[in-house]
Formats: C-alpha cells, sequence, structure tokens
C-alpha cells in the first residue's frame, strides 16, 4: 500500500479529498482529525502541512504527494510534477508600493530589501535578473512590510491580485505560476511502486480531464451532418447513430468544451438540433 501525503487543512485538502472521491480513491478516516485515512483500500494518505510535504516526498516518507508547485519549487529538493491538477491556480509575484515610483524591474536602484516566505524563489529569480536584493525572510503578513519600513518589495502568492491592491501594492513582476500537482520522488524505488503510481496518475488525470468536457447529445438534420462535425468535433470525431423512423435525423453524440458549451448549443440549434442534452462526464481517457 503506497502512502500520499496530503495538506491537512484548507481549501487544497477539500481539493484534494473532492478529487480523490472522483476518482474512486475515497478518503476514509475515523474522524476529521485524523492524521491517517484509507484511500479506497489501495493507497494510504498522510495528512501533513502543505509546504512539508516536499520534504515528505524527497526523503521517502511518502510514495507521493499533492501540494502547490510553489512550495516544491521553494523546497529545491529533487521531486518530479507528474500530474497538473487544475486547482490552486496562483502566482508568485514581486510588488511594490503604488506610490513608489517602481513599475518594473528596470526601475530597481540598488540592492531593495525583499520581504518573502520564498525566500529561496526570491533569490534565484533576482539573481538571473541580474538584480542586487537582500532577501528578508518572514514568516507572515509579507504585505505589511512596505508599510512598515522593513522592505522595499515584497515577494508573495496571489490569485487575482485584490489583496495586494487592497494592501496599496502593484505587482512588478511574475516569479512563478503555481498550481497543485501530484509529486513523486525522481527515482522511485521498483517497477511495481511506479506501476501503482502511473496507474494513480492515469485515474486522476481522468477527472482533471473531464471536468473540462461535457457530453452532448442531439438529433440533428442528416443533410447538415458536415457542419455539425464542425461544431461537435469529438475526440475522434462525433458518433452518428440513425433513428428508429428517424427519416432526415441522426441522432450525434460527442464530447465538447465545458468552457465554450453554450456556443456550441447555440450552433446546433441553429442547424435545426433538436432534443440536445448535455451531460457531466465523471472520468475521460483520451
Amino acid at each position: 500500500m503506497l502512502r500520499i501525503a496530503l495538506p491537512n487543512k484548507g481549501r487544497l485538502n477539500q481539493d484534494c479529498r473532492d478529487l480523490l472521491d472522483d476518482a474512486g480513491l475515497e478518503v476514509r478516516s475515523s474522524s476529521d482529525r485524523a492524521l491517517t485515512a484509507s484511500l479506497g483500500g489501495e493507497f494510504e494518505a498522510i495528512f501533513v502541512r502543505a509546504q512539508d510535504i516536499p520534504e515528505f516526498v524527497a526523503d521517502g516518507a511518502a510514495d507521493a504527494g499533492i501540494t502547490g508547485w510553489d512550495l516544491v519549487a521553494e523546497s529545491e529538493r529533487k521531486l518530479e510534477s507528474r500530474l497538473d491538477l487544475q486547482f490552486g491556480r496562483c502566482r508568485v509575484v514581486v510588488a511594490a508600493r503604488e506610490e513608489g515610483g517602481i513599475r518594473s524591474l528596470d526601475d530597481l536602484q540598488g540592492a531593495p530589501r525583499v520581504a518573502t516566505v520564498f525566500p529561496n524563489l526570491t533569490r534565484k529569480f533576482f539573481a538571473a535578473a541580474g538584480k542586487a536584493v537582500q532577501i528578508v525572510p518572514i514568516s507572515g503578513a509579507v504585505e505589511i512590510a512596505p508599510h512598515l519600513g522593513i522592505a522595499d518589495l515584497i515577494v508573495d502568492l496571489t490569485s487575482t491580485g485584490s489583496t495586494l491592491k487592497v494592501n496599496g501594492l502593484s505587482e512588478v513582476a511574475t516569479v512563478l505560476q503555481s498550481s497543485a500537482r501530484l509529486i513523486t520522488a525522481t527515482d522511485i524505488a521498483s517497477e511495481s511502486q511506479q506501476r501503482t503510481l502511473d496507474e494513480l496518475v492515469r485515474a486522476l488525470e481522468s477527472v482533471v480531464v473531464a471536468r473540462g468536457q461535457r457530453y452532448v447529445m442531439a438529433n440533428v438534420p442528416r443533410a447538415r451532418l458536415d457542419e455539425v462535425k464542425k461544431i461537435l468535433p469529438g475526440i475522434s470525431g462525433p458518433t452518428i447513430i440513425d433513428l428508429m423512423n428517424g427519416g432526415t435525423m441522426v441522432a450525434v453524440h460527442a464530447v465538447a468544451p465545458a468552457a465554450t458549451i453554450y456556443k456550441t448549443l447555440a450552433a446546433l440549434k441553429l442547424l435545426g438540433g433538436e432534443g440536445i442534452l448535455v451531460t457531466r462526464i465523471e472520468r475521460l481517457m483520451a
């Protein structure tokens, strides 16, 4: 039974549980505060701080883990991102006071002080940009640092940028794009372990891919199938089914992107489509 390290609290914890449940790996624990849980009887989950997960996986205490890529990059451990899980999206950014006159890295003078909870990422970023800085490591409340005179800049996480604006800060540069990832060590102990991890990747990937798609069924005029195929290309083309006593109509089934499904339905209707049905997809393997 392989061990998977999961965040023990917050939004990442709930998103991980939802993903695993959808993949058929139900989280079964004795209580919400339990430190371990069974995952569908196939894996064991251990719940730890998100920032500690890279260390647990790199040191072999866990065979795989789910955490933010920003935390993996900051850890500087040799780990492999096996799958982008498409949630927990955020950015690590450089920000400065709006009235400070710093709009880009070219505006930096001397060796400004940078407050951050990401000292390793910050050091690498400014070194690559050829800018000298003084790193001020802090554990939280990074946004207040420029206003207290602790630092001239900050490097911190943001998703929409609204928190920065509320605190009188503006983005100067992006250090890293981050999202939740399934991570493993770069060297897997055995072939059987590798096969099991590959199966886990496929199971989770099928859920991630399915979340961005919808299954569309509709009756459309046979004479307009060429146009229908352009609207519903599907994975390998739409499935066409003759209707009993359908005459000039046929049934079309296909997978379509969820983000533009409203346009797809409108286009089908204009072609004479009827009986249109859209459903969610639990899993999808191409």
